[in-house]
């Protein structure tokens, strides 16, 4: 049985990071996001995104491996506001205690493992440790997949939509909160 592990990410896991979003987006998302945007993902500037992203002070971005071979990855930090406010911009009294998942992927050929539960564990350790008392994100409405992980976790839709054009289409998402005491059941 091949060892599991999360550690956060440095500089040098950029390329791997983007990867990792790489293969999920094409195999787990064709049908939701355009050809323009899983076309882009092949780009050196994504790479370069996510070396700043593992740099931008208040977010953490964790890294799950099996064995040694890296399988998913999760960025969490402080919500911003727009992320926290309902739609008509009013912001709850404890948008400064939030916090945000910004991405949890875990590669399709290595899902069902328990990696994505210990990537959202380890998020909301961390985000614990930056103050906060819950946590939202945001998911496509038609991911049965990743509505279902969160909602094993505890955590619901709260009622807030929000649409993103991708190029192509437009993608509904669902925004799901709960709390940060995650507890893993091996």
């Amino acid at each position: 049985m091949s060892t599991v592990s999360v550690r956060e990410a440095v500089a040098a896991d950029a390329a791997e990071i983007a990867r990792i979003q790489r293969v999920t987006w094409r195999t787990a998302y064709h049908d939701i996001l355009s050809e323009q945007a899983l076309t882009e993902l092949g780009s050196p500037l994504v790479e370069a995104r996510w070396a700043e992203a593992i740099g931008h002070p208040g977010s953490r971005v964790h890294l799950a491996f099996e064995g040694a071979f890296a399988v998913g990855f999760c960025v969490a930090g402080p919500a911003p506001r727009e992320d926290v406010a309902d739609a008509a911009g009013t912001v709850p009294p404890d948008a400064g205690r939030t916090g945000l998942i910004g991405t949890l992927l875990v590669e399709p050929r290595w899902s069902r493992r328990g990696h994505g539960a210990r990537l959202l564990a380890a998020a909301a350790a961390g985000l614990r440790e930056l103050g906060a008392d819950r946590g939202v994100t945001w998911a496509a409405e038609s991911d049965s997949a990743t509505l279902g992980f969160y909602r094993r976790a505890g955590w619901r839709p709260d009622g807030t939509v929000r649409t993103l054009d991708t190029g192509a289409r437009r993608l509904r998402e669902l925004r799901l909160t709960g709390a940060l005491e995650i507890r893993l059941v091996e």
